[in-house]
């Protein structure tokens, strides 16, 4: 007698990530989206003409500069938290908020250079891209902020360490994004104005 012979395939195993991880990527598709929408809308009425030409203000350097050394912090951070060094996480995540903070005080100083000579929001189209354009993305590092001093206060409560790192990635994975659209935004206005 024959025996019932059955084949059966080994299931495939599929490509699986954490649902706020997909998200978090989702979101900053959606933020890419925002600023090239936004860029390339700035390059067509450019090229329309009245367009004020103007130096952009030499603190968006240091604050370029000050968003760079944050992210070099918050990998810090999350280096430390892997190898379970509270003290260091509790210290670089620390001071990427401060650094954070930084940042957004010279963009508003530097707005304030701005108004200085002559560049407002209101009036010609080149000063109100120009405020646009730093204030969507301050808005989108408050947004960073918020969510690092969330996951300084859980790190305080010793809810990060090594075996529960997925809110210390997603903020700092968030943080470079951001630092990144900034050096893209800086370049592109350096390239424009």
């Amino acid at each position: 007698m024959i025996k019932d012979i059955r084949i059966t395939e080994e299931p495939k195993k599929t490509m699986s990530m954490n649902p706020k991880r997909f998200l978090l990527w989702m979101f900053m598709v959606s933020i890419v989206m925002i600023f090239a929408s936004l860029t390339s809308a700035y390059i067509v009425r450019q090229a329309e003409g009245n367009w004020l030409t103007f130096e952009l203000p030499q603190l968006l350097w240091y604050s370029t500069v000050i968003l760079l050394l944050s992210s070099l912090t918050a990998q810090l951070a999350y280096r430390a938290a892997k190898q379970d060094n509270l003290a260091t996480l509790k210290t670089t995540l620390g001071l990427t908020v401060i650094l954070g903070v930084s940042f957004l005080i010279t963009q508003l100083y530097s707005w304030g250079v701005l108004i200085d000579n002559h560049v407002y929001f209101v009036g010609n189209p080149s000063g109100s891209f120009l405020y646009v354009l730093m204030g969507v993305h301050g808005f989108h590092l408050l947004s960073g902020l918020v969510y690092l001093l969330i996951v300084l206060t859980q790190s305080f409560t010793y809810k990060v360490h090594s075996k529960n790192l997925l809110h210390l990635s997603l903020s700092v994975s968030y943080w470079h994004f951001l630092d990144v659209l900034w050096i893209y935004l800086f370049v592109f206005l350096l390239l424009n104005h």
